[in-house]
């Protein structure tokens, strides 16, 4: 009698995946693109409906279809194991179309999990990006490359649809290949420290501010972020008379250095338009263009008092090395403006800010884990990263600060893993926070 000792892990292993294949379905061997996928789900009472869709093709091929039930708490997955090198790199690709899905971010999403030569668990579970550009076809796309755990011999990817009764998603162009490692995206930052004082003219303050952001230049910063309301601070003009036009004076005298310099800079001014002032910032792109602007959506009650408007809109821009958002002052303590810039791709947000409290600086870094990057008078002026902590700071001393950063790197937390995917997979649904108000 011959007796195999097989791993307890990797018995483990084949009972989980056994267990969550339930009903599913055989593998279609006659087209590759659906060979080996199968259905789970963690119980069959929350099981959605499954099945492979030959009408609704992806680039002309068959598409995995998963559908509510009528019953809102459904849950389940489409699900295939790929064996990989450890240390190597791989790219995960999917394109998925969603009907009648409310929250999309919470509802469609991708998981992958790693697992040993003993079936145990390694490294983290992975959260997809979705690349939000939808193609002609109305498809979007989850797409990310991963270097394969020092221990992982098999990945485990998971299409997930969850929590939506009405709806339904169909996913094609599935890819999981070996790829190069992913280049770097460096980009630096910089930061200025500066209060103008004794100016009568607005004039005055720009080309003190104009020398320190010839000083970031010289260290090749990409982009450079000044104070909220330059031209105000330090005059005896309130915010009305300090507001102008855009594009105006001072854009002109900012485009001018970003054209020399070519780099990018953020500044806040006073903004008037039609009557209406706006506590506004501008974004000057390389050739000295205004690339944009955003109104600040969050007044104290000093500047309602004083005539300024607020802002209806949270836009993004996108630059050479990524995307950015923009945010003003009181803004920061609120949680509402930097989680839409970043739920709208932004990578690092920029915060022109006369003063307030460090500590809501660093909790908008590290909630929607992106770069900030503070400029003050009476506040920290700091690049801070994806933990909330002061990578570089500008000074009374020193105050053009510049540090490079990554926006590639993948930051992993311990337990959390890739809290940055997570964060809109996991976050409370739309309708709870709306019954708050």
């Amino acid at each position: 009698m011959i007796i195999c000792h097989i791993p307890t892990g990797l018995i483990l292993f084949l009972l989980i995946t056994t267990c969550l294949i339930r009903e599913g379905f055989p593998s279609d061997r006659n087209n590759d693109d659906l060979s080996g996928w199968q259905a789970g789900f963690q119980r069959e009472t929350i099981a959605p409906d499954f099945s492979r869709d030959n009408t609704l093709l992806y680039e002309g091929k068959p598409t995995l279809m998963i559908s509510g039930n009528g019953f809102p708490f459904v849950n389940g997955h489409w699900f295939r194991i790929f064996e990989v090198v450890p240390g190597n790199y791989y790219l995960f690709s999917t394109h998925y179309k969603a009907e009648g899905v409310e929250e999309q971010n919470r509802c469609i999403l991708a998981r992958i999990l790693w697992f040993d030569d003993k079936g145990d668990q390694v490294g983290r579970a992975e959260y997809p990006a979705v690349i939000r550009i939808v193609d002609p076809g109305g498809w979007e796309e989850m797409r990310q490359i991963y270097k394969v755990p020092g221990e992982a011999t098999r990945a485990r990817i998971e299409l997930i649809y969850r929590w939506d009764k009405d709806g339904k998603v169909h996913f094609g162009g599935m890819e999981f290949e070996k790829t190069d490692a992913p280049p770097g995206r460096p980009v630096r930052l910089a930061t200025i420290h500066y209060r103008p004082e004794g100016n009568q003219y607005p004039e005055e303050n720009l080309e003190e501010f104009g020398k320190l952001i010839g000083e970031a230049a010289s260290v090749n910063a990409d982009i450079v972020c000044l104070p909220e309301a330059i031209t105000l601070v330090g005059t005896s003009l309130d915010y009305i008379a300090a507001s102008e036009p855009l594009p105006g004076p001072t854009t002109n005298f900012l485009g001018d250095l970003a054209r020399k310099y070519r780099m990018y800079i953020v500044a806040g001014i006073l903004e008037s338009d039609g009557g209406v002032v706006y506590n506004t910032v501008v974004l000057m792109d390389r050739k000295g263009e205004l690339a944009g602007k955003y109104r600040k959506l969050s007044l104290p009650r000093e500047e309602i008092e004083g005539g300024v408007t607020p802002g209806n809109s949270s836009p993004v821009f996108d630059t050479d090395f990524g995307r950015i958002g923009m945010m003003i002052c009181w803004d920061v303590t609120f949680p509402e403006t930097a989680r839409t810039l970043t739920m709208k791709g932004a990578e690092v947000i920029f915060l022109p800010i006369w003063g307030g409290n460090l500590t809501l600086a660093k909790a908008r870094a590290i909630e929607n884990q992106v770069y900030l990057v503070s400029s003050s008078y009476d506040m920290k002026s700091a690049v801070f990263d994806l933990e909330g902590e002061i990578i570089t700071e500008a000074t009374e001393d020193n105050p053009v600060a510049v540090v490079e950063v990554d926006l590639n790197k993948q930051k992993l937390w311990p337990w959390l893993g890739d809290l940055k995917n997570r964060i809109p997979r996991e976050m409370p649904t739309r309708k709870a926070i709306n019954t708050m108000y």
